[in-house]
């Protein structure tokens, strides 16, 4: 099962969740928004599992900081075409293994998914 984390490094979300990976003896693949960004097809993909309200990061300051009319009257659209242009309004981290598919980091849940 391959194992891809998505997020930011300086993150200190990313941070634990990586910690809890390598503790728990899982190996992944780190994707650095930053650097690589995010492919829309993947994207979207995301937004049908788990909805764009989830995976759009609204406490974040890239987001608070945007004009009010980019913020207003969002729908799957908007927020993926904010998304792809500011990849760090993504909820961070994503874990994706192919079935499971999870935004943000708890233990308890990442440890039912990956065992």
């Amino acid at each position: 099962m391959a194992i891809i984390l998505y997020g930011i490094p300086n993150c200190d979300t990313v941070k634990k969740a990586r910690v809890w990976m390598e503790g728990a003896g899982h190996a992944y693949a780190f994707h650095d928004y930053k650097k690589a960004g995010i492919d829309e097809a993947r994207l979207r993909g995301w937004t049908r599992r788990v909805g764009w309200e989830k995976l759009l990061n609204r406490a974040g300051t890239t987001f608070r900081k945007l004009p009010e009319a980019d913020r207003a009257d969002l729908d799957a659209d908007k927020a993926v075409a904010l998304m792809l242009a500011q990849p760090s309004m993504i909820k961070r981290p994503v874990l994706e293994t192919g079935d499971v598919l999870l935004v943000g980091f708890k233990p308890e849940e990442w440890k039912a998914a990956l065992g």
